[in-house]
């Protein structure tokens, strides 16, 4: 009799929990469907990219899905992007947090932007140029590889880099290059305006000034010399 039983009874368990994962699923997917992303932290890719990349794999429209898959993840097949994370507001409406790779400039070789991060280090070849990320003239280097330093003389530029691109950020300057001389004194050049620094004494003072000049310079071509400018001095700017 017992054996009768469990001979029943074993298909008639399976069945059952056949039933309760399909109600499951069904309840899963009729009420935790993505349909409303928010996304912070971008400035690479639009709201609605971001939005395309996740969604786009199978089944990406599950917000318990997307939340599991996407917690704290490394990207490594989305340029500029370093990890991700999506958190669920409600059933059907997820927020996307974009961590992006911290870029200090580029070089151009071979055709492409090769974008390098604080510690000289390329993080990305792209065919794309990105806004407000400086181009790095006057280093030497005669190959790139992806995700190794790049192959400079003195790699003490890097920071400098850095340093001067963090510093433009503070006074909200966005320079179009940086060049470096023989002896790796920097330039910084505004569109069609450059910027003579003269080494880096009083160094915040001049970017300071820059502040209150560009504007003046706004649609001139030339030269501004702010080599031996010190707070109050008279700058010089020569056009042509």
């Amino acid at each position: 009799m017992k054996e009768r039983l469990r001979k029943y009874l074993k298909p008639i368990l399976i069945a059952a929990s056949l039933l309760v994962l399909t109600a499951g699923g069904i309840f899963v997917y009729r009420h935790f469907t993505v349909k409303n992303v928010f996304v912070d932290g971008n400035t690479h890719y639009s709201d609605e990219q971001i939005a395309d990349m996740i969604l786009s794999e199978t089944p990406g429209d599950s917000s318990i899905w997307l939340f599991f898959k996407y917690r704290n993840r490394e990207i490594k097949d989305i340029p500029f992007i370093e990890t991700m994370s999506v958190s669920i507001e409600s059933p059907d409406t997820i927020r996307v947090k974009v961590y992006e790779k911290s870029l200090a400039g580029y070089v151009t070789y071979l055709g492409k932007y090769m974008y390098f991060d604080r510690d000289g280090v390329v993080v990305e070849a792209s065919d794309r140029k990105i806004p407000g990320i400086p181009e790095i003239t006057g280093l030497t280097f005669d190959h790139v590889v992806v995700y190794e330093k790049l192959p400079v003389e003195n790699d003490s530029v890097f920071p400098e880099v850095l340093s001067m691109t963090q510093l433009l950020d503070k006074y909200s300057l966005k320079a179009d290059k940086l060049s470096f001389d023989e002896d790796y004194n920097m330039d910084i050049y505004f569109g069609d305006v450059h910027v003579l620094l003269g080494g880096d004494s009083n160094i915040n003072e001049k970017v300071m000034a820059l502040t209150g000049i560009l504007p003046k310079l706004e649609g001139q071509k030339g030269t501004l010399d702010l080599a031996d400018y010190q707070d109050g001095n008279t700058v010089t700017f020569k056009s042509g």
